[in-house]
Formats: structure tokens, sequence, C-alpha cells
């Protein structure tokens, strides 16, 4: 019989054992309890920490204890203007409540018996569209009348709120030069009604660079959000997530003590890459098993080099030559993995180039690394790695060079 490869490192996709976050679950419970919402929540962190797996359940916890949920991933698109958020929120909640009849028509038939119909009205898409579009104001007036209406609809039942959650949140950002402020104005409006102590709860999820974003646009962020940064797991609840889903499915297959300490030790930490190595050498013993292999060798060294080759080669490829002897640079640094100053990148470019660079070229580049999304600039004023684990894999590049 095949064995079933459990192991899961598409993004967003939950593992068959989430290890490592009982904590988080713990606080985002505890801010379920809030009464009225004073507090909401940022989740962030580096790709690959599960921050999105995190989010989906925190969703199933909050609709155990009666919240509605509504969310999505925030595009580009969707947050260029002030009203594409808001009918992207209304667009959200419709299905939630489009259950909910709020009203009814009645329809009298011409005749000499007085006949008549009655068709309910429920509050679908079409009748927030219509209350946004007819209530005066701003984008902002008319959001938060939609969401009083949706509050004052569900009032009495045995829902505890409605929870707005939005991944990929970094991409919110205002418009000066259009005159657009999407970002400004979903702050606004969920300040608004929280002051009228309505149960709107808002959760959103994104890279670093999310939480200055906020500052930056409204400086009340600063109180409104309890920010929540997921890092790498520890070496025991990385052994939890590369055995536990093997023995919850019981598997055949088993890793070694040795290739789980590997694994351990070149992931990091990090749950996506945990998921991809213990992918790839499940898979890669299944098919020598079923192509007559006894003893099936299989290296977590010759899977680094899959992960190599499928996540960081193409990031890699994008940035120049000159961009790529700075990073070099900087995978030299002790810390490069955690933060870096500009300072920092020009001492050690004494140390290990034959001709320095310069701060005034590295803060150039370092621009141009940050758009490109290899590295972020924090609100201290420091440097980090956009990408995790990035300076092992430069460390692996230079060192097949030689």
């Amino acid at each position: 019989m095949l064995a079933i490869n459990p192991f899961r490192p598409g993004a967003g996709h939950l593992p068959p054992y989430l290890a490592g976050r009982e904590n988080e679950k713990h606080e985002f419970a505890q801010m379920l309890t809030q009464k009225p919402v004073l507090t909401n929540l940022v989740l962030t962190g580096l790709r690959g920490v599960g921050k999105t797996v995190l989010l989906e359940t925190f969703k199933q916890i909050a609709i155990q204890q009666n919240w509605l949920w509504a969310g999505t991933d925030l595009s580009e698109s969707a947050s260029v203007s002030d009203d594409s958020i808001g009918i992207r929120i209304l667009a959200d909640l419709a299905p939630l409540v489009a259950g909910i009849k709020v009203n009814e028509t009645e329809t009298r038939r011409i005749g000499f018996a007085v006949e008549s119909t009655k068709s309910p009205i429920y509050l679908d898409f079409s009748l927030l569209k219509r209350v946004y579009d007819q209530t005066p104001g701003l984008a902002s007036d008319k959001l938060k009348a939609v969401l009083e209406l949706v509050w004052t609809c569900l009032k009495g039942s045995h829902c505890q709120g409605i929870i707005l959650a939005y991944d990929e949140a970094q991409n919110l950002s205002d418009q000066a030069a259009s005159q657009q402020y999407p970002l400004s104005l979903l702050l606004d409006v969920f300040q608004s009604i929280q002051k009228k102590e309505i149960p709107f709860f808002l959760v959103l999820t994104g890279l670093p660079t999310l939480f200055p974003k906020l500052v930056e646009a409204r400086t009340f962020s600063e109180r409104m959000f309890h920010i929540m940064t997921l890092g790498r797991l520890n070496e025991n609840e990385s052994r939890d997530a590369i055995l536990k889903p093997m023995e919850q499915t019981n598997s055949q297959v088993r890793f070694s003590s040795v290739a789980t300490q590997e694994i351990v030790k070149f992931s990091g930490g990090y749950p996506y890459f945990i998921q991809f190595l213990c992918r790839e050498m499940f898979d890669s013993y299944l098919q020598q098993k079923s192509g007559g292999k006894v003893n099936p060798n299989v290296t977590v060294s010759g899977m680094v080099r899959k992960l190599d080759t499928d996540f960081f080669a193409g990031r890699w490829n994008r940035v120049t030559d000159r961009q790529r002897v700075l990073l070099s640079v900087i995978s030299e640094l002790p810390h490069c993995d955690e933060e870096f100053s500009v300072q920092d990148v020009v001492e050690k470019s004494r140390e290990v180039l034959p001709k320095s660079f310069s701060a005034s070229h590295i803060n150039q580049m370092l621009v141009k690394l940050a758009d490109n999304g290899l590295v972020y600039k924090n609100r201290h004023g420091r440097y980090s790695f956009a990408v995790p684990l990035l300076g092992d894999f430069i460390r692996r590049q230079r060192e097949e060079e030689i």
C-alpha cells in the first residue's frame, strides 16, 4: 500500500500537526473575550513562519466562540482606493449576513379581489451596497453606516461580534498623489465603531513592514493593535513538526534521529522549510522504494539543494552582481538573520573586501534590495533580510563558487 505524504509546504496549507503555536492560540482566545473590543491584532513575521496557517487556526477558534469571521487576501487592486476597500469589506460581510431578513415588501394585485404577495428583504450584498451608496458623506461615513446596520441586525443573536481578517495586509497603503487613503480609512472606521462599543474586531496579517505602515498612516495605531510576531520554532517544536505528522498518520516511513537533527538544523526552525524538506525526503524515499531499492538513500543535503533551486534561486537571480557582493558581505555578519545597521555592513566590508562599500552606497543598494523584497527597514532604522535563512543560502552559493 502506497504511503500518503503528510507534509504540506504550500502557502497557507494547514499541516497535520501545528507545532509551537499554543501561546499564540491562547492569547488570541483571550482577545475574543474583550467587552468592548479595545485592542485589535497584527499578526506579523517573515514568509515561511506560518502566518496564514495560524490565521486559519484563529478562524476556527473564533467560530467556536460564536464570532462571525470574514476576510480574504488583500491584493494590490483591492487596496488602491477608498471605495475599493469599502466594497471589499461589503463583499466579505455579505455571505455571513445574507440570510438575515430585515423587512418585506408587499405587492398588491389589480382587480376586484384584494390580493397581495409579500417578498422578504434580506441583508444581502445589494442591500449593503444600496445603504453604502445612499449614505451621504465620505467613504468612511458610508462604511460606518453599513457596519452599524449589520450589527443592529445581529443584536440579540448568539453572535459575539464580527472579525474582519485580512492577509497580506502590507499591500494596504495610502496614495497621497491620487488623494486615496484606504489604509487610513480602515483604521478610522474601526476606531470610530469600536468607540461606540460595536464589536467589530480587526485582524491584519502581513510582513514586518505592515505595522510601521499602520503607524505612519495613523499614530493611534500603536494603541489600537496588539502585535503578535511569529518567529522560528525551537528545537523541540521543530522535532514535533517533523515527527508527529508521521506518527499521527501511522506512516511506515520514519526519519532517523540523524536525519531529524539535520532537518532541524537546515530548516532553522521555519515551519515552511520543515514541511518542504520533510515532503521531499518522504517522496524521495517512496520513489526509491517503489523502484525496487531495498535500502533507499535519502540525504537532507540533497533536499537542501532542491530547496535552494525552488525557493531561493529565483530571488537570487533578480539581483545584480554588485548587489550579490553586498549581500555576501551581509551574510558574513554574525547576526545577519536578525537585524543589522549600515555601519555594521561598512565595517564588515572593510574586513572582507579589497575595496569596501561606503555608507551612502550601501544605503542606495539596500533601498533597491528592499524594492526587490530581499530586505526591509524596521522602525528603528535597522535592516533585516526579508527572506528567512537567506544568509545560509548565500554562504552555500559562495562555497560552491570556490
